[in-house]
């Protein structure tokens, strides 16, 4: 432990130190536990195949889901920022997506169609501003509980946790799902879901905080900015910042390993995939990239971010190609294993390459600015992507409509262009 680190928190908060990182630990693992049940790359397009939604709103699952949960942060923040407690937002928020996650399970239960995917993409909507709040909160309460140096073990213990229980959940569907997975099976299935936020929410309820100002500095442009002016702070930074500006296209063309996953699951059961073998398949192989994708990519992100993003750019565009050439061979079926082999192996691809992205661009903005700037750089990015989210989330969607293939193949195009974008980065690690 960190004695000097700890000696910076406030006198209560010392004394509950152990005691609140156990609560985060167990917090932030159900909160994982949740994801899983609540996945819009796995469950949530199987639950949509399952109840008839047209693939077009299969592709928009993501861009939901994530934008939701970026796009507001700038609203959100200084409001965050008024409450003393910072655990009682995460509770709210946490309660928020429970809620959320249960107006889905009962959508799965009564409607069907069109109706119900715009039903469940309304509940995702809600749920991803719980999300946005969890977000903010959580980082304070962290902040204010937990002191450097031992952070990151809580967050290296979460991910892990969400592995483990991605493993565990598709083992579980494969081996008692039945011959067949139904839209009450996967209504029950989200219900536990529901329960594992209302269990967030009461974990982190018992957190103990200081209630004076904070134990570290909140990033004074976030709290000063007017919500007014916030969209005109982007756009100016955008315009007049060239290296900023390039890495935010280069982020956007990098969506190709965040949204395509859904994509393969909805080929998959296009192609005949069973429930039994595809979804608990799907679910076991998120569970491995989420438990090797950071242990690959953290050292080469280190050495350099800009070549990891290109690197995982290229892969992920290189297996969405290989698979639409795969799938479109005469006499190809998905019922059989060697079916069900090449979208379970392309979706493992997908999602880790999609790690070792995330990883990359999220090391390249930490190490391409410093203090202030640094965080003005992370907010700025997160709201033109959940706008830029939501762009290219209707492009892909509506693409879809025609063919789930040529949508995949306007992402890997994407990615393509990305490798070619990501060379006008400098390239700002230390090798």
């Amino acid at each position: 432990m960190n004695r000097d680190a700890e000696e910076d928190l406030p006198e209560d908060v010392q004394n509950n130190v152990a005691r609140n990182g156990l609560r985060q630990v167990a917090g932030q693992a159900l909160q994982s536990s949740g994801d899983q049940i609540v996945n819009p790359s796995t469950v949530l397009p199987w639950l949509f195949a399952v109840l008839g939604v047209p693939p077009a709103l299969t592709g928009a699952l993501v861009p939901i889901r994530e934008s939701g949960s970026m796009l507001p942060q700038a609203l959100l923040t200084p409001l965050v920022l008024r409450a003393k407690r910072r655990t009682r937002v995460f509770t709210a928020g946490a309660l928020i997506q429970a809620a959320s996650v249960a107006a889905i399970a009962a959508t799965a239960a009564l409607a069907d169609g069109t109706f119900a995917g715009l039903l469940i993409l309304a509940a995702l909507a809600v749920f991803s501003l719980g999300r946005c709040l969890c977000s903010i909160a959580s980082k304070d309460v962290q902040g204010r509980t937990i002191p450097k140096g031992e952070r990151g073990q809580i967050n290296g213990l979460a991910t892990t946790a969400s592995g483990i229980v991605a493993i565990t959940l598709g083992l579980g569907i494969r081996v008692y799902g039945g011959e067949d997975l139904s839209a009450g099976s996967l209504a029950w299935m989200l219900v536990g879901g529901a329960l594992l936020w209302v269990g967030v929410a009461v974990v982190y309820a018992g957190i103990r905080e200081p209630v004076e100002t904070d134990t570290q500095p909140t990033p004074p442009e976030r709290s000063d900015e007017s919500e007014e002016g916030w969209f005109g702070t982007m756009v100016a930074l955008l315009r007049e910042d060239a290296p900023f500006r390039t890495f935010v296209l280069v982020r956007s063309l990098l969506l190709v390993s965040a949204l395509s996953p859904p994509f393969i699951v909805a080929m998959s059961i296009d192609a005949g995939a069973s429930a039994l073998a595809g979804l608990g398949s799907f679910i076991i192989a998120s569970g491995i990239a989420a438990l090797i994708g950071g242990r690959i990519f953290g050292s080469q992100a280190d050495r350099s971010s800009k070549r990891l993003m290109s690197v995982g750019a290229a892969l992920a565009s290189a297996t969405i190609i290989l698979t639409v050439v795969i799938v479109s061979l005469p006499g190809f079926s998905g019922d059989t294993w060697a079916g069900t082999l090449v979208f379970v192996a392309s979706y493992f691809l997908l999602r880790l390459t999609h790690t070792g992205v995330r990883v990359a661009r999220k090391t390249y903005v930490v190490d391409m600015a410093e203090g202030d700037q640094r965080t003005i750089y992370t907010a700025v990015s997160n709201s033109a992507m959940g706008l830029i989210l939501l762009i290219v989330g209707a492009v892909s969607s509506a693409i879809a409509a025609i063919h789930v293939s040529w949508a995949l193949l306007f992402l890997a195009a994407m990615g393509l262009l990305g490798v070619v974008a990501g060379r006008r980065l400098p390239d700002v690690s230390r090798g």
